[in-house]
């Protein structure tokens, strides 16, 4: 293992390195040179040691760490607000109530006579805000006049791990699981505390360990042979403030529990889930919950009573609520077994087909969480109708942080940009405001919780994520499952100054890799909307036609003499329908459907002109050429940073845009070739095409 990429990679934003300002270091060694922790919580403990840790690191000197009254001296004090302690409440008086998970940070005095206090509504809520100093510390700031009020906007920010026992990650690509091996889970978890450390960093409070499609050995993760070692996690987490979830099987009854079904109305079964969770609340009193899969794709559950999701999500929000558990429910149900001659089925009708007419029916611990859009993570789809279609329903938005259709980890692929339009997205369902992030918040809706889960991109690699550019979209995740309002180039210029340093021309150079690489990578792949051109089964590569004649729903329909989905109300789907006016009319009109999503929702003849002035057959050629050329762009411009970030990260970032560059072309040539063979029309600007 490269150590250099180890000590830098592995530390991903939490790498702290001594501060090359002087007068800056020493007065972050003065003011901070006592920590006082207002009481004994645990999760205080673990704040001032993350401090302490940090400090030693930036300014060469060791604060000390102790419990109790403050001292005359300059020190931090970090607590609880309503603790009693003078100096907290007088910093939560003048910074008000932040609320759950919140926190205020206030300075006040100079040099020897400095107080900086760091205050949480809730010990979590100190953590967080310790966090939120040490940034303002690798950033260089100053600790004068500091009036900091901060609160999540989302009660639950959500990390989903689709990892398997015997060690392997479904849409994995930066090794194999942490958690897992050999069907056990791992003896030494100290790499499962350091990724604790990155979650709480960013405000994460709740991880599930385990694959949503729930095989059979992980089926057997709530029974009471492995709970023990579950409970060992979860305590480490329960140091960072995050709870610890299980992804269930809907037949766990049957599998494990020695029954004979599944039914969610029966009294045996709901017996057997009732003293289920009973076993894991003695084990695991923080436990969060159920995260299930279910009627999916093969999964088991409750259509094979004649039941539906409704009925069997409440059955395990029953069993859990005793204990404050939680059920989150995912919406993604579709027809897996789809005849491709089948021109009226459409996939991206089905979540709110399922869904809508259950709404209001579930429990008030139950939340449904729903992909961002209507098909499977494409690079480019809308937004998925449900959020805005149900009304008295708690949602979470699912968005994917692991790139299983955005280059795998392979290319560079910065998804902030991307994931900012669906929060921003205003879907009308109460006139205009009526965001993604106000309805999966819960706030437009006042729903007692709501927010962002996102499935990982990590695994036991040295830099965690494969690409160490990577690292951006996890944090970025975390940023913005916090507060939904910050920029994309606010998340980007933080991450990218914690990572490399406060090189200004490197942090400008690497911060517009990052912003061009998400429409770079959609340049060069599926055209306007269209998504799924890719290899079936490992979904990586060009294949226009891949899954074109299959049973998975996902299609694009060229022909000679056109491309594109009819979903329109008149002649095709009818899934813009399910969209509130005037969405549902803009994405009905071809003259008012947007080019990027024209092809998903209109069928149209190549000759078609986009607003842009060219044809459509015009812009796959353009942006097939145009898309290579930016990717072998961003090779070009990392080369201009050798001897200015890391050489084992430089190195290996080199080699994943090297790769990026020549699949880039493959692209290009596979999807210009196919339609110019398909239409036989030339490319206007004579380029080559095979």
């Amino acid at each position: 293992m490269n150590q250099t990429l180890t000590q830098a990679g592995y530390a991903a934003w939490l790498r702290y390195v001594r501060v090359e300002d002087e007068c800056r270091r020493e007065e972050y060694r003065t003011r901070c040179a006592e920590i006082v922790l207002a009481t004994d919580l645990p999760l205080l403990q673990t704040a001032g040691e993350e401090l302490a840790r940090a400090l030693e690191a930036m300014t060469g000197s060791a604060p000390r760490v102790r419990e109790g009254d403050p001292p005359s001296g300059a020190h931090v004090l970090i607590g609880v607000i309503g603790s009693g302690q003078s100096e907290i409440e007088a910093a939560a008086g003048e910074g008000g109530n932040p609320g759950e998970d919140g926190f205020v940070i206030r300075s006040s005095g100079s040099g020897q006579s400095s107080c900086l206090v760091i205050a949480g509504a809730t010990a979590r809520g100190a953590l967080y805000g310790t966090f939120h100093f040490i940034r303002l510390l690798q950033t260089g700031a100053s600790l004068d006049h500091l009036r900091i009020t901060e609160a999540p906007v989302n009660r639950l920010r959500m990390m989903n791990h689709w990892d398997n026992m015997d060690g392997s990650i479904e849409r994995g690509y930066a090794g194999r699981s942490i958690f897992f091996r050999n069907n056990r889970i791992v003896e030494d978890l100290s790499r499962i505390r350091d990724y604790a450390r990155l979650m709480a960093s960013i405000g994460i409070n709740a991880v599930a360990i385990n694959n949503v499609n729930v095989h059979e050995e992980e089926t057997k993760l709530i029974a009471d042979a492995y709970l023990p070692d579950v409970a060992s996690i979860a305590a480490l987490f329960r140091e960072y403030g995050i709870r610890l979830y299980l992804s269930i099987s809907f037949a766990a009854p049957m599998a494990i529990g020695g029954l004979d079904t599944a039914d969610p109305l029966s009294p045996s079964v709901r017996a057997w889930w009732a003293e289920r969770a009973k076993a894991i609340y003695r084990e695991i009193p923080d436990f969060g919950g159920f995260l299930v899969k279910a009627d999916s794709e093969f999964r088991p559950g409750p259509f094979t009573y004649g039941r539906n999701h409704a009925d069997g999500a409440n059955m395990l929000a029953a069993a859990l609520a005793p204990h404050g558990g939680q059920v989150i429910w995912r919406c993604f149900v579709y027809n897996c077994q789809q005849d491709w001659r089948d021109r009226k089925t459409d996939r991206a009708r089905a979540a709110y087909d399922h869904f809508k007419p259950l709404d209001g029916k579930f429990a008030d611990n139950v939340i449904l969480q729903i992909k961002n859009g209507p098909i499977d993570f494409q690079v480019r789809e809308p937004v998925s109708p449900l959020f805005g279609g149900m009304h008295a329903t708690n949602q979470l938005l699912e968005l994917q942080i692991t790139q299983e259709y955005t280059g795998q980890q392979k290319h560079l692929c910065y998804l902030v940009p991307q994931w900012k339009e669906v929060f921003e997205f205003d879907t009308h369902a109460e006139g205009e405001g009526s965001t993604v992030a106000r309805i999966a918040s819960g706030f437009l809706y006042h729903r007692p919780v709501g927010g962002v889960a996102g499935v990982s991109n990590i695994g036991d690699d040295e830099a965690w994520t494969g690409h160490p550019l990577a690292q951006a979209n996890l944090y970025g995740f975390g940023r913005l499952a916090w507060n939904p309002l910050l920029t994309a180039g606010q998340i980007t210029q933080e991450w990218v100054q914690l990572t490399f340093g406060c090189d200004a021309e490197t942090q400008r150079i690497i911060a517009d890799m990052l912003l061009r690489s998400w429409r770079i990578y959609e340049s060069y792949t599926a055209p306007l909307g269209v998504g799924f051109m890719v290899n079936p089964h490992n979904h990586y590569g060009p294949n226009v036609d891949g899954y074109e004649y299959d049973k998975w729903g996902t299609y694009h329909y060229a022909d000679h003499y056109g491309i594109g989905v009819d979903r329109t109300l008149e002649t095709g789907t009818g899934y813009t329908g399910q969209y509130h006016s005037p969405l549902r009319e803009i994405y009905n009109s071809l003259e008012t459907c947007p080019d990027e999503l024209l092809l998903f929702f209109h069928h149209v003849p190549y000759t078609h002109e986009l607003k842009s002035g060219k044809t459509v057959i015009q812009h796959i050629y353009d942006s097939r050429f145009e898309g290579a050329d930016m990717a072998a762009d961003l090779l070009d411009t990392w080369q201009s940073l050798r001897g200015k970030v890391d050489e084992a990260c430089y190195t290996r970032v080199l080699e994943r845009l090297a790769h990026q560059a020549e699949h880039a072309k493959e692209w290009r040539d596979v999807i210009n070739t196919y339609f110019y063979r398909k239409t036989g029309i030339p490319d206007a600007k004579g380029r080559q095409i095979y």
